[in-house]
């Protein structure tokens, strides 16, 4: 009875730590800006995984085209290999990867600065899109452990920061890339649906093993 009662209560004290969900996330360095027309401003867009050990990340940025425009990305020092595309308009993408496997990144730094250009008075949004955006651990499954919400976002002032005559036009655009960013990752989303498949199975292999012992003692 007694070991009946032990191995229950280590079934009971080791299940969160299979239930337990990381997390890891972008940001950028600042919450707002100022840049005047015509002039250029760096952004640094930064990761922080902890103490998880990751492969990769991508990382899709949207802004505003209307009053902003990338002129340059340079790679950070947290991947080996930084690449990136901006053929998209308004959107960026960035991603990061290690050169082996064997020697995945933990902690935090600088993914990529993204220098952009004030093109005319007017306000625009930096957000993360929470949809494809991710960033890859170091395990056999590839988990996605990004932490990601629309409330990750930063603010750019161009010039005065009035649109003027084309505030109608700046505030459509700027409109249109809230609510294209305005989702997060789905709670009942791959990483959600591997959790509820896979405790299951880890809780009847502890039982399944303990009783296995108590029988052959």
């Amino acid at each position: 009875m007694k070991k009946i009662l032990l191995f229950l209560l280590a079934t009971f004290f080791l299940l969160p730590v299979f239930m337990a969900v990381e997390a890891a996330s972008f940001n950028f360095d600042k919450s707002n800006y100022s840049v005047a027309v015509g002039q250029t401003l760096q952004i640094q867009i930064n990761i922080d995984v902890g103490s998880d050990e990751v492969n990769g990340a991508d990382a899709y940025i949207n802004y505003d085209n209307s009053f902003l425009s990338v002129e340059n990305i340079s790679a950070g020092s947290f991947f080996p290999t930084v690449t990136n595309d901006t053929a998209t308009a308004g959107k960026v993408y960035i991603a990061g990867l290690v050169d082996y496997q064997a020697s995945p990144k933990t902690g935090s730094g600088v993914l990529a600065t993204i220098t952009f250009k004030g093109l005319k008075d007017g306000t625009a949004n930096l957000s993360f899109d929470c949809n494809n955006s991710k960033i890859v651990k170091n395990d056999v499954n590839v988990t996605n452990i990004l932490q990601c919400s629309s409330e990750q976002k930063s603010i750019v002032s161009v010039g005065s920061g009035n649109s003027g005559s084309s505030g109608s036009s700046g505030s459509s655009t700027t409109s249109s890339n809230q609510s294209a960013t305005s989702t997060t990752l789905p709670k009942s989303g791959v990483l959600d649906n591997l959790i509820n498949f896979s405790v299951p199975g880890i809780v009847l292999f502890l039982i399944g093993g303990g009783l296995k012992l108590l029988i052959l003692k």
